[in-house]
C-alpha cells in the first residue's frame, strides 16, 4: 500500500470538506474518527478520491509517509487555565507514542493560544514537532480553499508549507498562508481575527437597525448592500448580508431575517479577545462593545420586561433616504478601520510581549481570500505596514488617516442619530470614541489622577516638572455627618 502524504482525525463537516480539499489537489489522505462507522461512511461515499480509512490510530500512523503529517479537528474546551487538559490533549496523548521524532502534529481547531504554547513545548522535549494553526471560511473555505494561520517552529512550517499552500485560497495567485510565528502565535492571530470579526458584524447590524426604524424595507436594504459591496466595502460579510436581505421563508412569503430570533450566540473566541486586551493594556472598544452587544442580545426575556418600564424617544429617523445611506456608509466605513487598527494593535503587542515576531501587513496579505473578514481594503493594510513597519496603529497611516479625517462629521451625525433616536450603537459609539480619545492631546485623567492621589496617595506627574518626577498631596480631610 503506498504511504499517505497527510492524515486528519476528525471527521466533523470541517474535518470531511477539509480532506477533500487536500486530495482535490493530489495528496494521499489517511483519515480516522473515533466513530468508526463515520469514518466508513465517509471514505465509501468519496470511494473515487485517493483517501484511506483507518479503524485503529495504529493502523492511521503506519499509513502516513515519514515525516508524518497529522493534523487533528478535534473541538476544544480549554479555557484560561494553563493547565486545563481537554480532547485535543487526549488526542495528542494517543499519538506520541505511535510517532516518531520529527512527526509533526497540527492543531487546527480554535484552540486558547495559552495551550497551544504548553503542547509546543512538551512536544518538542519528546522531539517531536507542532504547529496550531487557525483556519478560518468555515465549511466552504474548508472545500474550496480557507485563510490559515500557522503558528510554531520555522522547521514545522517547512514541512506543512507545500499542502497548506495547495489547499488555501488565492488572492493575485498568492496563498492566503504564511508563517505567523513562533508558539502560540497563529492560533492567537485567528482568535483576534475571530474578534475583528464581531466587530465587523456588529457595525453592520447596526447600520441595518438605523435603516430599520427609519423605513428602508428589506428589499431596499438588499440593494443597498450589493451596491456597497461594489465600493470600498467590498467584503464578504457585505456581501451575504445583501444575500440575507433577499432571502425569503418558503413557508410564510416572508423575509426570513424578519423571522429570526434576536438572540445572538457565541463560542468563546471573541471573550478570549477581550480578556486578553485587558490582560495586556490594550484598547478593543469596539470588539469589545460587539461582545457585550452579543451577550445583552442573549437577555431577551430581561430586554422583553425592560421595554414597558424603561422609557426612551420614539425612534423616528426622518433623515432624506439617500442622504442617511451615504452617511451610514462612511460611519460604517471609518469604525471598520478602527475595529482592525485595535484588532491589529493587540496582535503587535501580544507579539512583542511573547516574541513571536508577528508581520501585521502578512497577516491583512492572508485574511484577503477564504476567510470570514476578507475585504477589499486589506491590500491597503498591507500596503499601509510595507509603507511603514513599525506604524504606531492603523490609523496613522496616509491613506486611512484621509478616510478618517473626510468620513468623521458623518461619523458624528450617525451616531447622534442613532443616540437621539434611542437605537443602541455600541459598536458606532465606542469606534467614533476611541478615535476621538486617541487624536486628543489633552484628557481628563488629570482630574482621575487626582481622585486616585486623594484616595489611595498613588501619586501623579505635574505639567510644569519633568517628567517621570511624582507628587502627592496632603489633600484637606473630609468632614463627615
Amino acid at each position: 500500500m503506498s504511504k499517505s502524504d497527510f492524515g486528519l482525525i476528525g471527521l466533523a463537516v470541517m474535518g470531511q470538506n477539509l480532506v477533500l480539499n487536500v486530495e482535490s489537489r493530489g495528496f494521499r489522505v489517511s483519515v480516522y474518527n473515533r466513530t468508526t462507522e463515520t469514518m466508513k461512511d465517509f471514505v465509501a461515499a468519496n470511494s473515487d478520491k485517493n483517501l484511506y480509512g483507518a479503524e485503529t490510530l495504529e493502523d492511521f500512523i503506519d499509513s502516513l509517509e515519514r515525516p508524518r503529517k497529522v493534523m487533528i479537528l478535534v473541538k476544544s474546551s480549554a479555557g484560561g487555565d494553563p493547565n486545563e487538559r481537554d480532547a485535543v490533549d487526549k488526542v495528542i496523548d494517543s499519538l506520541v507514542p505511535l510517532l516518531d521524532e520529527g512527526d509533526l502534529i497540527i492543531d487546527g481547531g480554535n484552540t486558547y493560544f495559552i495551550h497551544t504554547e504548553r503542547r509546543s513545548k512538551d512536544l518538542a522535549e519528546k522531539g517531536l514537532l507542532f504547529i496550531g494553526s487557525g483556519v478560518s471560511g468555515g465549511e466552504e473555505g474548508a472545500r474550496k480553499g480557507p485563510s490559515i494561520m500557522p503558528g510554531g517552529p520555522t522547521s514545522s512550517w517547512e514541512i506543512i508549507k507545500p499542502i497548506f499552500e495547495a489547499i488555501t485560497a488565492k488572492v493575485d495567485g498568492v496563498p492566503c498562508v504564511t508563517h505567523i510565528g513562533t508558539g502560540g502565535a497563529g492560533h492567537f492571530v485567528k482568535m483576534v481575527h475571530n474578534g475583528i470579526e464581531y466587530g465587523d458584524m456588529q457595525l453592520i447590524c447596526e447600520a441595518y437597525e438605523i435603516f430599520k426604524r427609519a423605513g428602508i424595507s428589506n428589499d431596499e436594504m438588499a440593494e443597498i448592500f450589493t451596491k456597497w459591496n461594489e465600493g470600498p466595502l467590498e467584503s464578504f460579510l457585505i456581501q451575504i448580508t445583501s444575500k440575507i436581505f433577499e432571502e425569503k421563508d418558503p413557508e410564510t412569503g416572508k423575509h426570513l431575517v424578519d423571522l429570526i430570533v434576536d438572540k445572538a450566540g457565541q463560542k468563546g473566541t471573541g471573550r478570549w479577545t477581550v480578556m486578553n486586551s485587558a490582560a495586556n493594556a490594550v484598547v478593543i472598544s469596539t470588539i469589545n462593545a460587539a461582545v457585550e452587544a452579543r451577550i445583552l442580545s442573549s437577555k431577551k426575556d430581561e430586554r422583553l420586561a425592560a421595554a414597558p418600564i424603561l422609557d426612551g424617544p420614539e425612534a423616528a429617523v426622518t433623515m432624506d433616504k439617500e442622504e442617511l445611506v451615504q452617511k451610514v456608509h462612511d460611519a460604517l466605513y471609518a469604525s471598520k478601520i478602527i475595529s482592525y487598527a485595535q484588532g491589529l494593535d493587540l496582535i503587535q503587542e501580544v507579539s512583542n510581549v511573547h516574541d513571536w515576531g508577528v508581520d501585521l501587513g502578512s497577516c491583512a496579505r492572508i485574511w484577503r481570500g477564504g476567510c470570514i473578514i476578507r475585504a477589499r481594503f486589506l491590500n491597503r493594510i498591507t500596503e499601509a505596514y510595507e509603507r511603514t513597519p513599525d506604524l504606531t496603529n492603523l490609523m496613522l497611516d496616509g491613506f486611512f488617516t484621509e478616510i478618517l479625517n473626510s468620513n468623521q462629521q458623518a461619523w458624528r451625525e450617525v451616531v447622534s442619530l442613532g443616540v437621539l433616536n434611542g437605537i443602541p450603537m455600541p459598536a458606532f459609539s465606542a469606534s467614533l470614541s476611541y478615535y476621538d480619545a486617541y487624536r486628543s492631546p489633552v484628557l481628563p485623567a488629570n482630574l482621575l489622577q487626582a481622585q486616585r492621589d486623594f484616595f489611595g496617595a498613588h501619586t501623579y506627574e505635574r505639567t510644569d516638572k519633568p517628567a517621570g518626577e511624582w507628587f502627592h498631596t496632603q489633600w484637606p480631610e473630609l468632614i463627615e455627618d
